[in-house]
């Protein structure tokens, strides 16, 4: 099926050149997917790490158990690329935070 574009002049047909140009375009961006995916993840976990430093300092309000588990997971975060989903992870693949 011919594809289009449109310039001020009208409605005109993809030639060769532009429908290869667009296909590498395309096929570039869904390549990187996983990347912009994985960049998000990363983001994300980052965030939630920076959000639980306070519990590891030596000035934590924590019982030391309780900080044992903030401890496990701050490792689960950091292990994050490593899940076998990664970076297509699912909602119940993140770690629970300790409550």
């Amino acid at each position: 099926m011919p594809r289009y574009k449109i310039t001020p002049e009208g409605k005109f047909q993809l030639t060769e050149a532009e429908e290869l140009e667009i296909d590498a375009e395309e096929k570039a961006w869904a390549d990187g997917a996983n990347d912009r995916l994985a960049a998000k993840h990363r983001e994300t976990r980052n965030e939630l790490l920076a959000a639980s430093d306070w519990t590891q300092g030596n000035d934590s309000p924590l019982n030391a158990d309780t900080k044992v588990l903030w401890a496990s997971y701050r490792s689960s975060l950091r292990s994050l690329p490593e899940h076998e989903n990664w970076p297509n992870l699912e909602e119940e693949d993140w770690p629970t935070k300790p409550s």
